[in-house]
């Protein structure tokens, strides 16, 4: 996955590299030594939320960097040892977003977010859905990270396990053999419908991050999940996308990138191409249904 700060700034290109790129790589792995320069021991400190939204329940689980070490490392093993239905090292791409990363002197508060799911072996999927906060600071000119607030939960939903499904797909229902990577017609069983804006590669600040339709689509996509979460929803809620395109062309391509953000039944969908703002080459729009 491409890194969205480069060519924009050079500091948060840095530490998008580290605690992405290089930890996602490291994790897969199981290498602690491409990622240990990345910390700095002194006072390095690690909460675990985990996952509640009551911060009594937070605890001090990694006092030290050594600590926080081994856990690490047992994580990657157990993960290494998951049989895994996908490209994994993609699919924790897919599912990390690291936009927001507030740098003030040699100072860094990085929010780091986790959403979607994971394709096992045997056709399961393993949801992610929590955040952790990163504290770095710039030492002797490099970015190190010196401890954090982790493994916060994203988003609060409802219980799945008793709940009929949002969206299904008739057991009648077909399409053309050329079709794409979506359903012909779904039901929907909402108690609820969150509908989304049409979300680009925009930043906060109003930038258009990335040149290319696949830099784009991933930004968009990430911007797509973080607008549903805000309504306890994720990309697997969403029965409904609208897509315009600034250019058919890129069609093939903006699909190899779409179609690994959605698991089975497929949202329905409509495609056109159209003009758009500044130097967008897509936008999205998204209809969910909340359990």
């Amino acid at each position: 996955m491409n890194n969205p700060f480069t060519g924009i700034d050079k500091n948060k290109e840095d530490i998008w590299d580290m605690v992405v790129k290089r930890d996602i790589e490291a994790f897969v792995n199981q290498d602690w030594k491409m990622v240990e320069d990345d910390f700095h021991e002194e006072g390095f400190m690690g909460i675990d939320g985990g996952k509640s939204q009551s911060i009594d329940q937070w605890k001090l689980s990694f006092p030290n960097l050594e600590s926080y070490k081994i856990s690490w490392l047992q994580q990657a093993k157990e993960f290494h040892e998951t049989s895994w239905g996908e490209d994994v090292t993609e699919a924790l791409h897919r599912v990390t977003i690291l936009q927001d990363i507030e740098i003030i002197g040699d100072a860094a508060l990085l929010h780091k977010k986790f959403v979607g799911d994971i394709k096992k072996a045997d056709g399961s999927y393993v949801e992610t859905n929590w955040q952790t906060l990163y504290r770095c600071r710039k030492i002797n000119g490099q970015w190190k990270m010196v401890g954090f607030t982790g493994y916060l939960p994203f988003f609060s939903v409802n219980s799945k396990a008793n709940l009929q499904a949002a969206k299904q797909m008739p057991a009648n229902a077909s399409q053309h053999v050329t079709a794409g990577p979506y359903s012909p017609v779904l039901e929907v069983n909402p108690s609820k419908l969150v509908v989304i804006s049409g979300q680009a590669a925009i930043d906060k600040q109003g930038n258009v991050i990335g040149d290319t339709i696949e830099e784009q689509t991933v930004y968009m996509m990430d911007n797509c999940s973080i607008q549903l979460a805000s309504a306890g929803c994720t990309l697997n809620d969403v029965f409904k996308v609208n897509v315009f395109i600034k250019d058919l062309a890129d069609w093939p391509r903006f699909n190899a990138v779409y179609k690994n953000y959605f698991k089975d039944p497929k949202p329905v969908r409509t495609a056109v191409q159209t003009g758009l703002l500044m130097n967008l080459v897509v936008e999205i729009e998204m209809w969910a249904a909340k359990k």
